[in-house]
């Protein structure tokens, strides 16, 4: 219960850190309006005409008597809204971080520098094309991993009483997991974790990456919610990633406003 407390409060940190610093905050809120966007067209597309798709991939339920052809491609169009959903709430993150690549970046290198003793920060040696690569490299194969996770555990909800209680509670610990993983690899990408390295870092304190990520993923849910708080995730995964790897990390930096002796510092 204290690392769910621990991956908690890095999130309510990073959120704390972004609005002192005003002017980044509102910049970092563009990557994700584009992404919404985006995604709410698709999303509506969908819901008005996923029938006529559904209808067209099914011409076997042509001649079924009413009201079962309906029936069934009701379902069918339902199932296919809710994977859709799913995998915008899977994908919004890695889409959003693509987009906004270079001003996530900078941001997470700022909050490092900020609560560094010494006031530095890790920096990529690699070109900006060469960082883009291999970020939605990565994206694409955590993706792959998540999509599995959400076909197994769409499976697994039409088993009774367990489908609709345990499965559920399940894919909220699996996306908080991934989520937190697209979020802390800026970090961790610009200290030169490759992508293997950062899955078992996680792995190894799977409590305090549940504690950040599954209250981030319920909160995700709602889109609008997401963009705003996208800029302070970035942050807060910053602050997670120094956690875990073990990294001295100040309240507030050697640049804050408060003086030194006010500053509690944490492991």
């Amino acid at each position: 219960m204290r690392d769910l407390g621990v991956g908690f409060s890095h999130l309510l940190r990073g959120q704390r850190w972004v609005t002192r610093h005003g002017g980044r905050y509102g910049f970092g809120l563009l990557p994700g309006l584009i992404t919404l966007v985006l995604y709410s067209a698709a999303l509506v597309a969908l819901a008005v005409w996923g029938y006529d798709a559904v209808a067209w991939a099914t011409p076997f339920a042509d001649d079924w008597s009413s009201p079962w052809q309906d029936l069934f491609r009701d379902v069918l169009a339902v199932v296919l809204f809710a994977l859709a959903l799913l995998l915008a709430v899977l994908t919004f993150t890695a889409v959003t971080l693509l987009v906004g690549q270079p001003f996530y970046e900078s941001l997470s290198e700022r909050c490092d520098a900020d609560v560094s003793p010494d006031g530095t920060a890790p920096r990529s040696e690699l070109p900006l094309w060469r960082e883009l690569w291999i970020s939605a490299r990565d994206s694409l194969r955590i993706l792959v991993r998540a999509c599995v996770w959400g076909v197994l555990l769409f499976a697994l909800g039409f088993l009774p009483v367990v489908g609709q209680t345990v499965v559920p509670v399940v894919g909220f610990f699996v996306t908080g997991f991934f989520l937190t993983e697209e979020l802390a690899a800026v970090a961790l990408q610009r200290r030169g974790i490759d992508l293997r390295s950062r899955l078992a870092l996680l792995r190894s304190r799977k409590s305090v990456v549940w504690g950040f990520g599954v209250p981030l993923g319920l909160a995700f849910l709602v889109p609008v919610v997401a963009v705003f708080l996208m800029p302070g995730a970035v942050a807060g995964a910053t602050l997670l990633a120094r956690d875990l790897l073990g990294e001295e990390t100040t309240e507030d930096g050697p640049d804050a406003e408060q003086p030194e002796a006010d500053r509690p510092v944490t492991a």
